[in-house]
């Protein structure tokens, strides 16, 4: 964990599309950014923060609806609970800019190490679960869309 750098993408991380790893890739380099930022101290965080989740939650609610576009169309069958999934992680994120504005200490450090765990069980578990349903074989079409 050197030079900014909390968590690297590691192809076990893939879920063999490549638009969806681009996006999680891209959410790794987020955190990251505001990882770098922690280790200037509170204030550099606290100046980082608030840029830093704007844009996080920005390219979050563009991936997810990405994502959730392509399990409609796949018509994944636990579409509705991928959402909630969704859903609860900007709660969370909304919790922590609240908490921020409240003035409560080291926030940035533990919203960063939310950010890194929950990104990284939620494409180990949840993202793992719908990418063996589209590239099924009878998906193939749904596939070929997407670059396969």
């Amino acid at each position: 964990m050197e030079n900014g750098v909390f968590v690297e993408w590691d192809n076990r991380y893939s879920v063999g599309i490549p638009l969806i790893d681009e996006q999680h890739k891209k959410l790794i380099e987020m955190t990251n950014t505001l990882y770098e930022a922690c280790l200037g101290g509170t204030e550099t965080a606290t100046a980082h923060f608030r840029e830093v989740v704007r844009g996080t939650v920005d390219y979050v609610k563009y991936h997810f609806t990405a994502e959730e576009k392509l399990l409609e169309n796949a018509k994944y069958p636990d579409l509705a609970c991928h959402k909630k999934e969704h859903e609860s992680f900007i709660l969370k994120i909304f919790e922590e800019v609240k908490k921020f504005e409240e003035g409560k200490k080291f926030v940035p450090n533990v919203f960063v190490r939310y950010l890194k765990d929950w990104i990284l069980a939620h494409i180990a578990v949840e993202d793992k679960k719908y990418a063996g349903h589209i590239l099924n074989p009878k998906n193939r079409a749904l596939w070929n869309k997407i670059g396969g």
